[in-house]
């Protein structure tokens, strides 16, 4: 079936927003960059605490904002910001100022995550492609994981010559966000704006209490979400551990984000293969068993094990968001899925710090099993809960 133009359009606009925001120059050099504006590692960590924290506050709320205001407002809104905050950095040499940008930056990513699998759902929801949903999902996490791939190639070049310029190019590769949302036609139902603080608590309540199967969705792929989240951390520490050599980092980097982006081109051909319960209890297996296996074998064969790892998350992003989408009403749609990003977020947050404290105090071989029993024993917990409901 010829697919029609205003499908394509906002499909490629989709596209366009997941470059600008995963063409990520400015990652694999931004520690330097800091260390070169007088930024300690103290530093460091508080502009990463500011943006969890800017992203956790406004997560629900910019999904709520997407469904009462529209997911393409919502979106430009966010690009903008986005666009703001690495302008922000690009001329700025104080951590205040670099505050600044980290809070544009935590706001415009809560603005867009949530919007995006939203608006694409519903775009499939009206051209009557629903049951292809996991399939363009899947195309553009492999979009966006592809781009942050070119992006570290591309980065450490940028930075030879300046460690500015990685920054200059990433805010022209913001703004590439704001004219694709301004193409983008809405579909959504638009739920008019009466008592915001009510409406919230009501989806809140759907979507953890009311609904047991959405809920149990919505906590499993928060766990998920939060492991994959917490191993991308692990990364840099196990390459130091097994002394890989510096120019290795970022091609290591790159062929890790080709991996994922492979991986969620074709998870819509692993969950038509096992099926929603066999696909579950797959994802947890892998995600848990890969910190288990990486801790036993922190080498060059453990190396080999995280990219396996990588693989099942590219698999587990789509699929975990489309059984979500599946059961969400379209005008509570971008809420849920920001409830989702919340509590990965929120799990994170409060993972991290512990799990730093574990690798310092103890071995890095020791953070990785903790985490694990951290991810398996609730993961199993709410895959039996949703088990139990389904039978």
């Amino acid at each position: 079936m010829e697919l029609s133009a205003p499908f394509k359009k906002n499909i490629l606009a989709l596209y366009f927003i997941k470059v600008s925001k995963w063409f990520t120059l400015v990652m694999p050099v931004i520690v330097l960059f800091y260390e070169e504006n007088g930024l300690g590692l103290k530093d460091i960590f508080l502009l990463k605490s500011v943006y969890s924290v800017a992203v956790v506050a406004f997560e629900i709320p910019a999904g709520y904002l997407a469904d009462v205001w529209g997911r393409k407002n919502t979106l430009l809104v966010g690009c903008s910001l986005a666009f703001g905050g690495f302008l922000c950095y690009s001329f700025s040499y104080t951590l205040g100022a670099f505050f600044l940008a980290e809070v544009f930056l935590g706001i415009g990513q809560s603005l867009v995550s949530g919007a995006d699998s939203a608006l694409l759902y519903d775009t499939m929801l009206y051209h009557r492609k629903e049951e292809e949903y996991l399939k363009y999902e899947g195309r553009v996490t492999m979009i966006g994981n592809f781009s942050e791939a070119a992006a570290g190639m591309v980065s450490g070049f940028l930075a030879a010559y300046s460690l500015r310029m990685p920054f200059y190019c990433q805010t022209l590769i913001a703004f590439i966000g704001i004219p694709a949302a301004l193409t983008l036609k809405e579909y959504s139902v638009r739920t008019k704006i009466v008592h915001p603080l009510r409406n919230i608590l009501h989806i809140i309540r759907y979507s953890l209490i009311t609904n047991k199967s959405l809920c149990y969705d919505i906590l499993f792929s928060g766990i998920i979400g939060a492991a994959t989240l917490t191993m991308a951390w692990f990364v840099q520490p196990i390459l130091m551990a097994i002394d890989t050599p510096t120019t290795w980092y970022g091609i290591i980097w790159t062929i890790l984000n080709l991996t994922v982006g492979m991986a969620a081109l074709y998870s819509d051909n692993l969950n038509r293969r096992f099926g929603e319960n066999r696909t579950y209890l797959f994802i947890l297996l892998f995600i848990a068993g890969g910190y288990v296996a990486v801790s036993y074998n922190i080498s060059y064969l453990g190396l080999g094990l995280l990219f396996l790892f990588y693989l099942v998350r590219g698999f587990a992003t789509p699929i975990l968001k489309g059984y979500i989408n599946k059961q969400t009403f379209s005008e509570m749609r971008a809420t849920v899925l920001s409830i989702r990003n919340f509590i990965i977020r929120l799990l994170f947050a409060a993972m991290a710090p512990f799990i730093g404290w574990l690798s310092d105090a103890y071995s890095l071989s020791t953070a990785l099993r903790v985490t694990a029993a951290i991810i398996f024993f609730p993961g199993l917990l709410f895959l039996i809960l949703q088990w139990k409901k389904t039978k």
